[in-house]
């Protein structure tokens, strides 16, 4: 009993605190997959640029489709990048021009880029759904001290709040930015050269994201927090101390 009860406490932190792989997979299969199957078809099955590039965009395809039958819910960012992928698809076809369909991919990053930088807008940071278990690691301590930290109930809300905010500005801005030179890139650049260079702007995206996001929002974020469920832990241990002493009281009393 006691071993089945400590799997299923593995089980939930493993998917409260998923792995770093697990954590990039969407990435590997939305770019490694359709970069190399694309010089495959391409190189050794002697397709053509428009039907190797094609083929290549149908397993992202595939798994966004996958990710909402599974989730069996309207994920509204997921449906628009879907759209977005089918309709530039259907353009390119009609077109056949391999370079629109290129340049399509920076439509995505642009959709996924203004969406985070509107949630800003709207209050509510859309970095956040992964920012706030991989700073509260499944600690009750910290998943109360963020609660106090995003309800304004503590005097370190407000810089909270603004690194909340700002850490999704970073990635939204590095996505935009990404969205114009790959843009660029598909009607300047050679389409073969286009093809892994425009997984050099993405993964160069992302570790901006990281790396400016980390620095700016996540180091100080994550001392707030770390402080935050020091106080409350002291406040509780306070509590605790006064409801013994009033206890002794009545009991010396009596």
């Amino acid at each position: 009993m006691t071993k089945n009860t400590g799997a299923q406490g593995r089980t939930e932190q493993q998917k409260q605190n998923p792995s770093v792989l697990e954590n990039f997979l969407p990435l590997i299969v939305d770019v490694a997959v359709p970069l190399g199957s694309y010089y495959l078809l391409k190189d050794a099955f002697g397709m053509s640029t428009f039907a190797a590039l094609a083929w290549s965009s149908v397993v992202p395809a595939l798994r966004t489709v996958w990710s909402l039958v599974k989730e069996r819910k309207v994920n509204g960012l997921a449906g628009l990048i879907l759209v977005v992928n089918v309709v530039s698809l259907l353009l390119t076809f009609l077109s056949g021009d391999p370079r629109l369909m290129l340049a399509k991919d920076g439509a995505v990053s642009s959709t996924v880029g203004i969406g985070i930088l509107l949630s800003v807008r709207m209050g509510k940071p859309m970095m956040t759904a992964g920012l706030k278990p991989f700073l509260v690691k499944a600690d009750a301590a910290k998943e109360a001290a963020w609660a106090r930290l995003t309800s304004g109930a503590s005097a370190r809300s407000a810089a909270f709040l603004r690194k909340e905010r700002a850490y999704s500005v970073v990635w939204g801005v590095a996505l935009l930015a990404e969205c114009i030179a790959r843009v660029v890139g598909a009607y300047t650049v050679p389409v073969d050269t286009m093809v892994w260079l425009g997984t050099v702007f993405l993964v160069g995206a992302i570790g901006i994201g990281m790396v400016v996001g980390g620095g700016l929002a996540i180091e100080p974020m994550e001392k707030m927090l770390k402080a935050e469920a020091e106080a409350g832990a002291g406040a509780e241990s306070g509590k605790t101390d006064e409801a013994g002493e009033a206890g002794a009281t009545v009991h010396a009393v009596a």
